[in-house]
């Protein structure tokens, strides 16, 4: 069986990644896998099942900007060179001979877990509880902004004409409609969404999708309040006033919705007040479901949530998602493109990841571009 190759001939441009390490530091240098190896386009030369893809469009999450800042999320910890990003999308450059559904020229997104198939989450189907796990961009395993990148194929999904911005946007679609998914929400639910981030401005999208109704999402930023009235006009947008105790602030986002409490709330910061914000806001029998991911430990009001029966659940991500995602972009029914601000080559990738952690900037989902001559 013989390699499928794409036009290679002309691919000259240098393999570069976005690294960060223990000291904090973010640069751009090169990467693997190397040019060479990327012209010589032999798919023979990939682990079966691999492809070679040209990565066109990298957008920057909450977490990339984490480790750069932090060094860590909880256990995960950068202990060396490492290399950021996992929402991407490019286009195909050579395929392993036992790879048949995938050629050169295809579009794709990328799904960034890779699995054991193994375990017993693997062969239920909830993937993303992997016991061996590796989730490119989550050290120690080097993540997406690159210009090239070898991936399995089974998780590099078609994504036909879509743009390849709207194929990057796929992966924090993709953890939006998880929590709606094991949520619940549903047609003419009263939903609160905390936080006008990236995830909290899809999972809005989500929800006017859903019906639910009414919505009411917070957040500190006017500016990020102002970004969600403009992509859904029906939602009430509420400015959380850090001078309030979790109570009053869950009292004026109902007040907020002319007296509906929330039947869902969909807590997309991860930050301990807005979480006991969300709690106090629900109603009796409601659901508080933690999208956003916060520090180790942290106090809830206990006693709110069993008295009220409130039900707290937490998600890990996302599994079986990326399908209906593009069937979402490809139909329509939901619309990220005006979630971008700002857009980046990867040769300025600093500036990028300076302008996306910067409230001062405005940014509400910086993308990173790499033009490749092929």
């Amino acid at each position: 069986m013989s390699a499928t190759t794409t036009t290679v001939e002309t691919i000259s441009k240098p393999n570069i990644g976005v690294f960060t390490n223990p000291e904090h530091k973010l640069w751009v240098e090169e990467s693997t896998p190397n040019l060479d190896s990327v012209k010589k386009g032999k798919g023979e030369d990939l682990p079966e099942g691999w492809v070679t893809v040209a990565i066109k469009s990298t957008g920057i999450c909450g977490s990339d900007i984490h480790f750069w800042h932090a060094g860590a999320i909880g256990p995960m910890v950068v202990t060396d060179n490492h290399i950021l990003g996992h929402e991407s999308a490019g286009v195909i450059l050579a395929t392993h001979p036992s790879v048949t559904h995938l050629q050169p020229g295809d579009r794709v997104a990328i799904e960034p877990g890779l699995i054991c198939n193994n375990c017993e989450q693997c062969l239920t189907g909830r993937y993303n509880g992997c016991e061996k796990m590796r989730f490119l961009s989550t050290p120690p395993v080097d993540g997406l902004l690159r210009r090239y990148v070898n991936h399995p194929a089974i998780w590099c999904h078609k994504i036909g004409t879509m743009t390849y911005e709207n194929g990057a946007l796929l992966e924090p679609l993709s953890v939006a409609l998880a929590g709606m998914e094991r949520s619940g929400v549903s047609l003419g639910d009263s939903v609160l969404i905390c936080g006008a981030g990236p995830i909290g401005l899809i999972t809005l999208l989500c929800c006017q999708a859903a019906g639910a109704c009414p919505i009411v999402i917070t957040d500190l930023d006017a500016g990020r309040l102002s970004h969600a009235a403009k992509l859904c006009p029906r939602a009430h947008t509420h400015r959380i006033d850090t001078s309030l105790s979790p109570a009053d602030s869950a009292a004026a986002i109902v007040a907020a919705a002319n007296g509906t409490k929330p039947a869902v709330a969909l807590e997309c910061t991860g930050v301990e007040s807005s979480v006991s914000t969300a709690i106090h806001s629900v109603k009796f029998g409601g659901k508080v479901f933690v999208i956003g991911v916060g520090k180790p430990d942290m106090s809830v009001p206990f006693m709110r949530l069993s008295t009220q029966e409130i039900d707290l659940r937490f998600q890990y991500r996302y599994c079986n998602t990326w399908p209906r995602a593009i069937r979402l972009v490809q139909d329509g029914v939901i619309d990220m493109g005006a979630l971008v601000t700002h857009r980046f080559d990867i040769e300025d990738a600093v500036r990028a990841f300076e302008t996306s952690g910067d409230v001062k900037s405005g940014a509400i989902k910086v993308m990173i571009q790499s033009e490749v001559d092929t």
